[in-house]
């Protein structure tokens, strides 16, 4: 049996008429849409008392804006991608994809549990969090440059584009009884598999895929993310010294010592794509001048500079091939060939 408080408006008072402050469901539908008021009920912890008022339904707006850009995004990258023919195996995708699927086992085991005990509003802050800073603020803002720059048929961009796919997949299932209309709407778009069902709610919710679990990968890059966290600043530090403009301005040179090299190293040839700078170079036990230290990271030193060469207009990326092809002077070495390879 669930029992749940009154509804009541933003200070604590229950809803009368006298008092001008009642807030019906049909005027929510009317100014704010359905979904939204799903979405008040599944936020609201219903064990107190549930506050209503603008004010509320407004940031549940924006949140539910950031969910279905989130959604969207990945939707739009997979206008070309066929799940039953580019699909890549697990053991072929970079690490960071893999550690992408590894957090979603995360998400999908936090939000059953919270289904089962009726903890609605646990699923749509889990949701909420993980579409916007798990995936907006890390890993999709990462996947850009693969998703836009890289050649259509080549691994890597097959790989993010598997991943998004299950991505979206396994959101829109867990969404699904508290956003209905806009989970099924995803549902429609998605690339099809021939057995898909013809509404995600002919489906059931995704499950814990055992597979897709790796706590050692994890935590590397726990600490690789902790590592761009401290990058991050440095960048932001940069920009208010009007050092650089944008983090693909920048040319960034780590130093780094003891267990903090030794995580750094096996990925030096993708810090540049991790941190989405121009420039990234893994140096150890080295002194740099003008360079910040790592915060609470031991034995780590940033440096920021401005990239050299000139900007791609292609990919953004400062390189100093640009400009060194007649054919394409105003692009990179790197988009020359994914070019050559899309004719």
């Amino acid at each position: 049996v669930l029992t749940h408080g009154f509804v009541v408006d933003a200070d604590g008072r229950k809803m009368s008429k006298s008092i001008g402050n009642v807030i019906s469901p049909t005027e929510v539908i009317e100014n704010y849409g359905a979904e939204i008021l799903r979405l008040w009920v599944s936020a609201s912890d219903y064990r107190e008392d549930i506050r209503i008022s603008d004010n509320i339904l407004k940031q549940l707006s924006d949140a539910y804006r950031r969910i279905r850009n989130t959604s969207r995004f990945m939707l739009g990258n997979l206008y070309d991608f066929d799940p039953e023919k580019d699909s890549v195996p697990y053991e072929l995708m970079p690490e960071i994809d893999r550690f992408a699927l590894h957090k979603l086992q995360r998400i999908v085991d936090k939000a059953l549990r919270a289904y089962d005990a009726y903890e609605f509003h646990v699923i749509y802050h889990t949701l909420y969090n993980y579409c916007t800073l798990d995936l907006s603020a890390f890993y999709l803002d990462v996947l850009k440059d693969r998703l836009y720059t890289s050649p259509p048929q080549a691994v890597e961009r097959k790989s993010a584009q598997c991943v998004l796919h299950i991505l979206l997949d396994t959101i829109a299932r867990l969404m699904a009884p508290i956003l209905s209309f806009t989970s099924d709407e995803i549902w429609l778009y998605m690339p099809a598999t021939k057995d898909r069902k013809l509404s995600i709610h002919m489906t059931s919710l995704p499950e814990v895929n055992p597979t897709f679990k790796d706590d050692a990968l994890a935590e590397r890059w726990e600490f690789l993310m902790k590592i761009r966290g401290e990058v991050t600043k440095a960048l932001e530090e940069a920009r208010t010294q009007k050092l650089i403009g944008h983090p693909l301005d920048a040319s960034v040179t780590i130093a780094a010592k003891g267990d903090t090299y030794d995580v750094l190293l096996p990925f030096s040839g993708e810090l540049r794509s991790l941190l989405i700078v121009s420039e990234a170079t893994l140096i150890k036990d080295e002194t740099i001048g003008d360079a910040v230290e790592g915060g609470q990271i031991a034995g780590l030193h940033i440096r920021v500079a401005p990239a050299s060469g000139d900007k791609c207009e292609r990919c953004w990326v400062h390189d100093t091939s640009v400009g060194t092809n007649s054919k394409h002077a105003t692009i990179c070495e790197r988009c020359q060939k994914a070019l050559d390879q899309i004719k």
